[in-house]
């Protein structure tokens, strides 16, 4: 499949962010995640020559198939769940976005230690508590991030989340500002939490706007999803 309207598309994503940091205030830079899930090889492709050199996949078992297929020098995030019985296979991926649990984060502990380099990941927070969503409520946010702060195997370099589909502004500003405060907290611990992964396709102007360093975008660029 061509995307003969992608470089259109990035600089206009690229423009709204820009706009969307000015609006904000928070001085921030923002890294733009290509999501090429159920999308071909040239999709990674098309991204690439449109200037994103970060793609982001869902499932380990997709990418690990793309990976071999794809000549660019993209840099691969995992932004779906992870599954522990598939994290000695963190070493494909630049980024873990979704470490959503304690037993997660101490099974991507020790592959780090075996592999004798930590794993760079962030924490998964479900800020607004929906059955629906994984990560770590708020009140757990202290506990893990001491938890964390012990664990050489992996480095925490900040939060992801995800905002409810469909919700008003005023939902989607408190989800996006509880996860700059769950990155407070993972700073104060001593864990050198830089990064805010938040907004996609229909919010990332906003989640910009409340500090988001890197936006996970696929229908905006891409079109629908392949089938």
């Amino acid at each position: 499949m061509v995307f003969p309207e992608i470089g259109a598309r990035v600089a206009e994503v690229r423009a709204r962010i820009e706009r969307a940091v000015e609006r904000g205030g928070h001085g921030q830079q923002v890294s733009l995640i290509a999501v090429t899930k159920t999308h071909g090889p040239d999709a990674v492709e098309a991204a690439w020559r449109a200037g994103i050199a970060d793609v982001g996949e869902n499932k380990v078992q997709e990418a690990l198939s793309k990976m071999p297929e794809v000549a660019a020098p993209v840099r691969w995030h995992l932004i779906g769940h992870l599954q522990r019985n598939k994290v000695k296979h963190v070493d494909a991926f630049a980024l873990v976005h979704s470490v959503d649990s304690e037993r997660l984060a101490r099974a991507i502990d020790a592959q780090g230690q075996a592999r004798g380099a930590p794993v760079d990941v962030l924490l998964q927070v479900n800020v607004s508590g929906e059955d629906t969503k994984s990560g770590f409520e708020p009140d757990e946010w202290e506990t893990v991030a001491a938890l964390v702060a012990g664990l050489s195997g992996l480095r925490v370099g900040g939060v992801m989340t995800m905002a409810p589909f469909d919700a008003n502004e005023r939902t989607l500003r408190g989800v996006f500002s509880g996860a700059r405060r769950a990155r407070e907290v993972l700073a104060a611990a001593g864990a050198p939490a830089e990064e805010l992964s938040m907004g996609m396709s229909g919010d990332y102007e906003m989640a910009v706007e409340e500090g988001a360093t890197m936006v996970r975008l696929g229908t905006v660029l891409f079109g629908a999803r392949a089938t």
